[in-house]
């Protein structure tokens, strides 16, 4: 083998792995809404994307698992009694709404219910992956073969950004089936709108104030209190109804996509039945 081509593919596997710490944690926070809401939601029929989405999971939480543990440990040791009062209260009331409207019947336990607020608090984490294109700028900066760029470095982070977002698409897809199954059609869209509109706020204090997720339970009135400061002033605004505005049209345009797949399939599957 040429010796020039074994540097060059030496040097590409170095590109590779150059980005793979940060993006496999990233992705790990992506898929874990995902693999919350099979438990939330239901399992899927398909059995294969069941064990796909825990062994993604898994496989993205393994590299990381010191730095999870680590960042469970900064929780544990700085949440506060209040803060922990506040969020068990809000989950009383949630679970008494709950059982007041369904009357007993399917109501939800207080695991359910946190288990829906981790979710939420992680969901933005998905859609966040667009954002971090900025990486893929900075490795343009970096690298001058044009060859490199196009053949390893943009597919490495479409397929980064691709997962990350399908993550965020089918995980709100599923809450809206489980809305139908419940009977509340009619607040599908509607929820779709708010989790988009509160990933974009998640999205900018992500990227620019530097919040993680667990900063929620942390110090919630520090986020809160910044998260608002920012919404009134004019910069902050409009760059998160333009985020609210992106994620959104793309949420809608993939999961269109995913539903004309999904009723293909069902075609192709009825047609070899028939066939039968």
């Amino acid at each position: 083998m040429n010796i020039d081509l074994i540097n060059w593919i030496s040097f590409a596997w170095q590109a590779l792995l150059k980005n793979r710490d940060w993006m496999t944690w990233n992705l790990f926070l992506a898929v874990l809404p995902w693999a919350l809401s099979l438990w939330l939601f239901g399992k899927p029929r398909s059995r294969w994307l069941r064990w796909g989405v825990v062994s993604l999971t898994v496989a993205t939480f393994i590299p990381h698992a010191s730095h999870a543990l680590q960042s469970s440990l900064y929780i544990l040791k700085y949440i506060k009694t209040s803060y922990l009062i506040w969020a068990i209260a809000l989950t009383a009331v949630l679970m008494g709404f709950d059982r007041w409207k369904l009357k007993g019947d399917r109501s939800r336990s207080l695991l359910w219910w946190l288990g829906f607020l981790v979710f939420i608090a992680f969901l933005p984490n998905a859609p966040y992956v667009l954002t971090d294109i900025i990486h893929l700028v900075e490795d343009i900066r970096f690298y001058d073969s044009i060859w490199l760029i196009t053949l390893i470095l943009i597919p490495q982070y479409l397929i980064f950004m691709g997962l990350g977002f399908q993550a965020y698409v089918l995980s709100l897809m599923r809450l809206g089936t489980y809305l139908e199954t419940r009977g509340w059609k009619r607040f599908v869209v509607p929820a779709e709108f708010i989790v988009c509109a509160l990933s974009a706020i998640g999205i900018y204090m992500g990227r620019f104030r530097r919040f993680n997720s667990w900063d929620l339970v942390t110090q919630p009135d520090r986020v809160v209190a910044i998260t608002m400061d920012d919404l009134a002033s004019q910069r902050p605004f409009w760059v998160t109804i333009v985020t609210f505005a992106v994620i959104t049209g793309l949420y809608f345009l993939m999961k269109w996509v995913t539903e004309s797949i999904g009723l293909a399939q069902q075609s192709r599957s009825m047609a070899v039945l028939s066939n039968k």
